[in-house]
C-alpha cells in the first residue's frame, strides 16, 4: 500500500519502543489515528465508531512493536498495522474509510502471511493474538459491501510498501532510517509541552 513517511515516523518508532515514554506515545498516537480515520468516516457514524477505533488502534501498536522486534522496517511494520485496520473496516462495511480497494485485501494479506499466521491474524480476525482486551462493538454498515465506495483508497500498490517522502518522491520499501532522531518530535508527543498540529500524513 501507499504510505507517507517522514522524520516524525522514525521519532514515533523510537518513542513506542522506550519504557514509560512508550505508553505516552501509544496514547497520543491512538488519539491521532482515531481523529484521522474518524474524519474519513461517514459523519453520521463517526461518533459511534470512535470507542471501537480507540481500543483497536491502541492494540495495533503492540503489533507494530512486535513487527519491529522481528526485523521489519518502520514502513513495513506500520503497513502491517494499517492492513489490520483495513481488515477491520472491511468487516464492518466501513468502506469509505479504507486505504486500498476491497479487491486488494487478499493481496495485502498474502504479503505478510507468515507474520499474520504466526499471530493468528486474518481478514476475519484482524487483531489475532494482539486482541488482549475487549474491543467495544460498533455498528456495521454491511450494505456498503454490495457496491463499495472508497474515496480515500489508492489502488495499485498491493505488491509492496510504497512510501512517499517529504520531497514527494515515491520509494519502494521506505527511506533509510536517520541517525539521532529526536523522540520529542513524534506525532502527538510534542503536544505534551505545546500545541503543535498533526495531520493525516503523520498516521
Amino acid at each position: 500500500m501507499k504510505l507517507r513517511q517522514n522524520i516524525r515516523h522514525f521519532a514515533a518508532k523510537k518513542a513506542l519502543t522506550m519504557p514509560v515514554v512508550g505508553d505516552i506515545a501509544t496514547d497520543k498516537l491512538t488519539d491521532l489515528h482515531v481523529r484521522v480515520f474518524g474524519e474519513k468516516a461517514d459523519p453520521e457514524h463517526r461518533e459511534e465508531r470512535e470507542p471501537h477505533m480507540e481500543t483497536f488502534f491502541e492494540l495495533t501498536f503492540d503489533t507494530y512493536v512486535r513487527a519491529l522486534e522481528e526485523g521489519y522496517t518502520e514502513a513495513k511494520a506500520r503497513e502491517i498495522t494499517h492492513i489490520q485496520a483495513n481488515f477491520d473496516f472491511y468487516n464492518h462495511g466501513w468502506t469509505e474509510m479504507m486505504e486500498f480497494p476491497v479487491e486488494e485485501l487478499e493481496a495485502h494479506y498474502e504479503r505478510y502471511e507468515e507474520f499474520f499466521e504466526r499471530y493468528d491474524i486474518d481478514i476475519a480476525n484482524p487483531l489475532g493474538d494482539f486482541r488482549t482486551k475487549e474491543v467495544p462493538d460498533a455498528p456495521a454498515t454491511p450494505e456498503r459491501l454490495d457496491d463499495p465506495e472508497h474515496p480515500h483508497a489508492e489502488g495499485g500498490f498491493a505488491d509492496d510498501v510504497y512510501v512517499e517522502g517529504e520531497d514527494g518522491e515515491l520509494r519502494v520499501g521506505g527511506r533509510e532510517e536517520p541517525d539521532d532522531v529526536d523522540v520529542g518530535i513524534a506525532p502527538g508527543l510534542q503536544d505534551v509541552d505545546g500545541d503543535a498540529e498533526t495531520d493525516e500524513s503523520e498516521a
